[in-house]
């Protein structure tokens, strides 16, 4: 569409359905937001499968015990005590014969079971703080304006069991104490202290049960990855629920049938390997025979070549799989490569950051380094290998000024047997196998490696293993 033209006007379709899609991408947004803040461990996302259920519930039982039961049951008991009091008032004061009330405190303090006085000449004390938050002050207060409908002042702040009640009767003041439990279900928190209490008992246990529930999963996930990386696994035994023990058995004879098969292998090539070895040996031993001559270099030559293509076929399909992965200096271990190289006539330098000490397989690993460092001292005059030990990796990256790969054959290079006609050939002279036996050995390893252009121009080999 060239710049003149108008844009396409939205369809119809999309119009009638804006709404929809908006709400849609606003949900796939709301979704991810959450799945980002979620936990990521099985335990706790068990956990909160177990807490958030309980804690809705106990919200949802406690909300509706406040609303409906608490609420109810105070404002009615704060009716009666308002109604025992607008009875005493309306008795006094349509039958005034007892001048001091002397009868009516009697018999509010007999049958009613609240204290009653008159405070002749006495006026209203101000108004006091309010509780934050209250039922009995609200409910009360409620019930007075609506019955008695006079001038009052209520004290509910004190921590006594006592709640006094000053109303207004002309120029006299009447005076009531009553006890709180008259006119509040002060009892009712034991509901909330035992529903939490039991709460937190069920919590804990549900957190023990799934502590055990989880532990052999996390068992079998140490023991699948220790394998993974070419590690010792130990005295693995499937234990836990029939579906985590039946994982664990598989596991375990995959585990088997994998190694089987690696010993097979390996006594395979070692008699293949003893057999051509012994070929190549019996050559050596007949062109030793034959008088000096240009065709006798040339067939030795030959032998030697069939002897460095053997090695490296057979470290290939080998891929060093039966050495056992131990802690490693591996600081050393780039010291004895550098030293390797400068007696080879070639310029290498090292660095190394964070904890020495890697567990992996130190033949294995030192060939992986090895094969990357010989590759790039055949096309380049400076090499630099650094590594760095940290995150609970190690990185080792090696750089050259040589004449690099292009971008499109860096995914090719790692074939088994591909070589490069051009520009660089990573196995000159052998049998392009260098930096396909690295890539095995480094992800036998758990990790793997990638090609990059190289800040000296060349070409970066950057390894990245599990520490």
């Amino acid at each position: 569409m060239s710049e003149g033209e108008p844009k396409a006007a939205p369809s119809l379709w999309a119009l009638r359905n804006e709404p929809m899609i908006r709400a849609r991408l606003a949900w796939r947004r709301f979704a991810r937001a959450i799945a980002e803040r979620m936990p990521k461990g099985l335990y706790a996302r068990s956990l909160l499968i177990v807490l958030l259920p309980m804690l809705i519930l106990q919200s949802v039982v406690a909300y509706v015990f406040m609303e409906r039961h608490w609420d109810l049951v105070t404002r009615r008991l704060s009716e009666a005590l308002t109604r025992d009091i607008a009875a005493l008032i309306a008795v006094v004061e349509t039958y005034p014969q007892d001048s001091d009330w002397n009868t009516v405190t009697r018999i509010a303090k007999r049958e009613l079971n609240i204290s009653v006085a008159l405070l002749r000449g006495e006026s209203l004390p101000p108004p006091g703080p309010k509780p934050f938050f209250s039922l009995l002050d609200s409910a009360l207060s409620d019930e007075i304006v609506s019955r008695i409908n006079r001038p009052f002042w209520i004290d509910t702040v004190g921590n006594s069991d006592l709640v006094e009640i000053r109303i207004a009767l002309g120029p006299d003041v009447l005076r009531v104490m009553a006890r709180r439990s008259q006119a509040y279900a002060s009892n009712s928190h034991i509901f909330l202290v035992w529903m939490v209490g039991t709460s937190l008992v069920l919590l804990t246990i549900a957190i023990l049960f799934l502590r055990n529930q989880i532990r052999p999963i996390q068992r079998l996930a140490d023991a699948a990855e220790s394998f993974g990386k070419g590690r010792p696994v130990g005295d693995f035994k499937p234990t836990g629920a029939r579906e985590v023990r039946r994982a664990g058995e598989a596991f375990s004879v995959m585990r088997r049938r994998i190694e089987r098969q690696i010993e097979q292998r390996t006594a395979m090539l070692a008699g293949v390997s003893h057999d051509l070895r012994t070929v190549l040996t019996r050559f050596r031993l007949q062109l030793a025979l034959l008088p000096p001559g240009s065709e006798i270099e040339a067939l030795e030559a030959d032998v030697d070549e069939m002897q460095a293509m053997l090695e490296a076929y057979m470290a290939f399909a080998r891929g060093e799989g039966d050495e056992e992965a131990v802690a490693t200096d591996i600081a050393e271990l780039l010291r004895s490569i550098q030293g390797e190289a400068d007696r080879a006539g070639f310029e290498v330098a090292q660095t190394y950051d964070g904890e020495p000490l890697v567990t992996v397989r130190p033949n294995a690993f030192k060939r992986l380094v090895g094969n990357l460092v010989g590759n790039a001292c055949r096309h380049a005059e400076r090499v630099v290998v650094a590594a760095r030990h940290a995150e609970g990796y190690l990185f080792v990256t090696v750089d050259d000024d040589g004449p690099g790969i292009p971008e499109e054959e860096r995914a090719n290079v790692f074939r088994p047997f591909y070589r490069l006609d051009e520009a660089r050939n990573q196995d000159e002279g052998g049998t392009g196998l260098g930096l396909a036996i690295a890539r095995d050995i480094a992800r036998g390893h758990g990790g793997d490696i990638t090609l990059d252009t190289s800040p000296m121009g060349g070409l970066r080999a950057m390894v990245r293993i599990p520490g």
